[in-house]
């Protein structure tokens, strides 16, 4: 297998780095800015990047990506171009070697400020508020639900930014203060539709989407939003085994809710508290990892995936 790419240091303007992936911007042969985006083999987990990465994940993340957006494109306007490290330009030929598979090229927007989640399954942080309140994001829920219930129908719950970096659930009322009525409805509407379609198909090849989140950005001088970042992947979405599924407990996923749990045996143990540094997966839990990343790649698109070039 692979070694884990963790960073880049390309010769291309405005590097700058999110928790898994390095962004360069690029000018696109329409003549357009235009945005490199890099899936490092980087992961992170309760918004820390750990110690080390899954060699080959940034080429799972990027391919599921790209047949999302194609799988979706009817529905809704996205910014990918290209995912062919051939059409960027600028790169020197070890580099386009060691970036095959990884990257996305992209048209550049202005990032609109809130996470567009869409659950339609019980968990993660909504289980955890409705415990509180019988409420998710503002949404009051019918009593009596369990751990990984699914839900009577599929909810928006947006969340955007705190000033500690972490993501922070917010009501659907707090986004029109933040971004006006008429976008909020348009990232709800376009989420509930992104996810049942998404939902429909992968039902279809056995998994259960529990969950995902998007983001949208601007073009500019354009008002409507278009689909941007990653979709559809094991970092941005709770995939479960259709035929697995048991409500009322934690559920075996395809996703790094496996590294999650990991950590979280550290954390109960004293061993971590959750800061940075994160701390180093051992090499099982790499391996299961990636075997599950790439089992849901497999199921979700019919291809194969293989990661030992």
């Amino acid at each position: 297998m692979r070694d884990a790419l963790l960073e880049t240091r390309l010769s291309l303007p405005n590097r700058r780095q999110g928790k898994v992936r390095d962004l360069y911007d690029v000018t696109l042969r329409s003549g357009e800015p235009g945005l490199l985006i890099v899936a490092t083999d980087r992961i992170s987990a309760f918004d820390v990047v750990l110690g080390n990465g899954l060699p080959g994940k940034g080429v799972v993340l990027t391919q599921m990506s790209r047949f999302w957006f194609d799988f979706v494109a009817g529905t809704v306007r996205h910014h990918l171009v290209s995912t062919d490290v051939a059409d960027v330009s600028g790169l020197a030929p070890a580099e386009r070697s060691a970036l095959d598979g990884r990257v996305m090229l992209c048209r550049r927007t202005e990032v609109v400020p809130i996470e567009c989640i869409a659950r339609g399954y019980l968990t993660g942080t909504g289980w955890k508020d409705y415990q509180r309140t019988d409420a998710v994001c503002g949404i009051t829920l019918p009593k009596g639900l369990r751990n990984s219930d699914r839900l009577p129908e599929p909810i928006f719950t947006p969340s955007t930014k705190a000033a500690s970096g972490h993501d922070e659930n917010i009501s659907f009322e707090h986004g029109v203060e933040l971004v006006g009525r008429p976008m909020m409805e348009h990232l709800r509407n376009t989420t509930l539709a992104l996810y049942a379609k998404a939902r429909d198909h992968a039902l279809e090849r056995g998994i259960i989407v529990a969950d995902t989140k998007f983001e949208f950005g601007r073009l500019p001088d354009e008002r409507e939003p278009i689909l941007i970042d990653e979709i559809f992947t094991p970092d941005s979405s709770r995939f479960w085994p259709a035929d697995q599924w048991r409500p009322g407990e934690e559920q075996p996923s395809f996703d790094k809710q496996y590294v999650r749990n990991y950590l979280e045996e550290l954390v109960a143990g004293g061993e971590w508290d959750k800061s940075p540094p994160g701390p180093v997966l051992p090499e099982d839990v790499v391996a299961n990892t990636l075997q599950r990343y790439c089992e849901a790649y497999e199921r979700l698109t019919g291809s194969r995936i293989d990661l030992d070039q």
